[in-house]
């Protein structure tokens, strides 16, 4: 992964709507009619299907350039899975976090055992490019062998009540899930789920442990971020 910013060469728009429109997708559970509608209330005339072209072509360039800029994960991670119906069939949803709830890396598969479990850990070590302390899981038995074959030097707890990181991150998915009225494809999911994994939890600091003043502070920041990794904060200097 690259750290320039995107290209928009050949977009007619300017990247502040283009980004802001991605925003307004992957931010909240809008479909791509209602961003289409909330920007022509901004007097922005911009089609459905070309909102949908922009979140398919930088979605998930925003959220890499959004996960070079995280801070060093944790060594301590939560493991999890949850099923998905997609096109009327029951999938598995894989996903890590670490101990601050900072979202590591998600898989959409099949199936939930042994080998989905070791193809998701050897995704995420390569992924992050390192070893965690401990890692920890439900009691599902897949989890147990493939840690063994993986990461065998590394603590695994498996417990259903210490997962709750873990778990408490897939209700967004949940509630985004609800609003689309399910996924279509497994390939589908995974594009969505990847780039949503990466752009969404940015703008969802744990407000309960703030101040209204220091809320305001970490969301300026963010912005800030997101600025610079869209490439926004270039073009706005440059003006």
């Amino acid at each position: 992964m690259g750290s320039t910013s995107p290209s928009y060469k050949g977009h007619r728009y300017p990247v502040e709507i283009i980004s802001h429109c991605v925003w307004l997708y992957f931010r909240f559970p809008l479909s791509f009619r209602e961003v289409e509608e909330l920007m022509l209330e901004r007097g922005v005339i911009v089609s459905h299907e070309t909102v949908r072209r922009w979140c398919l072509k930088f979605g998930q360039s925003y959220a890499n350039a959004l996960h070079r800029r995280r801070p060093r994960p944790g060594d301590k991670w939560h493991l999890d899975e949850v099923f998905l119906t997609i096109n009327g069939e029951q999938k598995y949803l894989w996903r890590a976090v670490d101990q601050d709830g900072n979202v590591l890396d998600i898989l959409v598969q099949n199936r939930r055992n042994k080998a989905a479990a070791r193809r998701f850990s050897r995704r995420l070590l390569k992924g992050i490019g390192a070893v965690p302390r401990v890692i920890v899981t439900d009691k599902l038995r897949s989890y147990r062998a493939a840690h063994r074959e993986v990461m065998p030097s590394v603590e695994h707890r498996s417990h259903k009540g210490l997962n709750n990181r873990a778990e408490n991150s897939h209700q967004p998915t949940r509630q985004r899930e609800r609003a689309m009225k399910g996924f279509r494809s497994v390939g589908g999911a995974q594009r969505f789920l990847s780039a949503f994994s990466g752009i969404s939890p940015h703008f969802r600091p744990r407000r309960h442990l703030m101040t209204a003043t220091e809320y305001r502070t970490e969301m300026t920041t963010r912005f800030a971020s997101w600025d610079q990794a869209t490439g926004a904060a270039g073009r706005s200097a440059e003006a």
